[in-house]
């Protein structure tokens, strides 16, 4: 923390990431001062995500911050952190989790025609849309969320996570909720991750308010199934743990060309070592 006992957290700068900035600010107490950065996934709208480095545009700015002094922790959509922890750095808390089921918004997957035009930036969500509608097409999305939903008339309709129509009092636009057991979420969706200096204890221990153990458990089982896929895995995956003490562990993972998938359901009591149960299993299939 600063001399001055502030503690600085850097954030991106959109209305969905200073609202999780926000929320840790409120969870933690004292005074906080917000440290906005431009990441390249913001600069970058023009073209797909995977182009410009596909996971970790959204973070590596922001953890810079920290790793350079400029701000004690970082806040992020768990989502975007990569599989790994960058060296240097701990991942102090993970907030408690928001709805993680995908959205859809401008109509129900029933509603829409067949042939329909269904705008999604990630591979995971077109993947499994494809498993229940092999007729849909797709058109690329980008942009925060404010954005995403004025573009939404353009197709027949939009993905979006709940948790960010949700945080930003949208969810009126929600034309269906996914469930998430057929629609396996994205590692770490709906959860609000804060990372700090691994050799920084004193803001560690600030930031534990924050810190839900039982989203913690599960998304640290996410992250170890997508670490032992091999981290910056390419193709379309996701997966979401549920429970307490025993966790339950849905993972899916689907061929480059997103017409495969292969599905598995897993449960124990240690978060690593279930996440890397399952990722062999995984890779079992792939061959």
């Amino acid at each position: 923390m600063s001399a001055a006992g502030v503690l600085r957290l850097a954030t991106r700068g959109s209305r969905l990431a200073r609202w999780q900035a926000a929320w840790v600010a409120a969870a933690v107490g004292g005074e906080v001062e917000l440290v906005v950065v431009d990441t390249a996934g913001d600069r970058r709208r023009d073209v797909p995500l995977s182009a410009i480095g596909g996971q970790g545009v959204f973070v590596k700015e922001v953890e810079a911050a920290v790793l350079d002094g400029r701000a004690d922790a970082a806040v992020h959509s768990a989502k975007d952190l990569p599989a790994r922890t960058e060296p240097g750095l701990r991942l102090a808390a993970v907030g408690r989790r928001e709805d993680p089921r995908d959205a859809l918004v401008g109509a129900p997957l029933a509603a829409i025609p067949a042939g329909g035009v269904v705008a999604t930036g990630s591979a995971r969500r077109r993947a499994l849309l494809l498993d229940v509608r092999p007729d849909l097409t797709f058109a690329d999305l980008r942009g925060n969320i404010p954005t995403r939903l004025e573009k939404a008339s353009a197709f027949d309709a939009i993905v979006v996570a709940l948790a960010a129509l949700v945080r930003l009092e949208l969810a009126d636009r929600v034309s269906e909720s996914l469930d998430p057991e057929v629609f396996v979420p994205q590692v770490g969706q709906g959860a609000i991750a804060v990372e700090c200096r691994a050799d920084d204890a004193a803001t560690a221990a600030r930031l534990q308010p924050a810190d839900d153990p039982a989203t913690y458990r599960a998304v640290a089982a996410e992250r170890a199934f997508l670490a032992a896929l091999g981290g910056g895995c390419t193709l379309p995956v996701g997966a979401y743990a549920t429970g307490g003490t025993e966790l339950t562990l849905r993972a899916v993972l689907a061929t480059a060309d997103e017409r495969t998938l292969h599905r598995l359901t897993v449960t124990g009591t240690d978060p690593v070592g279930l996440g890397e149960e399952a990722a062999r299993a995984m890779l079992a299939w792939v061959g």
